[in-house]
């Protein structure tokens, strides 16, 4: 594998770190470098939150789904917005500390991603 498809594992291998305000919100190089290295499908809005869609075949797979995200932020400590309907999950995250993007925000996403493709985190 190359760096760059390396880059995601080593993001959902990190753990997330808590916010504890006064930091700025990533933006510009640093935030593009994160997006990169994070793969696809996940948006950066504004630079100000990450968006992504996952599709399912019914109901039950998306609520289960969004259970493994809810375990996954509680061990981590960092919560994103879900989304639930009928054979989909939208989740936004960012850090309400600061109103922005942090390193754990990519984190948290990549780890969300490892849920999806079957790994653990």
């Amino acid at each position: 594998m190359t760096a760059e498809q390396l880059a995601p594992f080593v993001l959902a291998g990190e753990k997330c770190v808590p916010c504890r305000g006064g930091v700025p919100p990533l933006k510009g190089q640093e935030l593009f470098a994160l997006h990169r290295d994070l793969g696809g499908g996940w948006q950066v809005v504004e630079e100000h939150h990450l968006e992504k869609e996952f599709r399912f075949r019914n109901f039950a797979e998306a609520l289960a789904f969004t259970n493994k995200i809810g375990a996954i932020a509680e061990e981590q400590g960092h919560h994103p917005d879900i989304d639930l309907a009928w054979g989909k999950v939208r989740v936004t995250i960012w850090t309400h500390k600061i109103d922005g993007l942090t390193r754990s925000d990519f984190v948290l996403a990549a780890k969300i991603d490892r849920i999806q493709e079957g790994g653990r985190s």
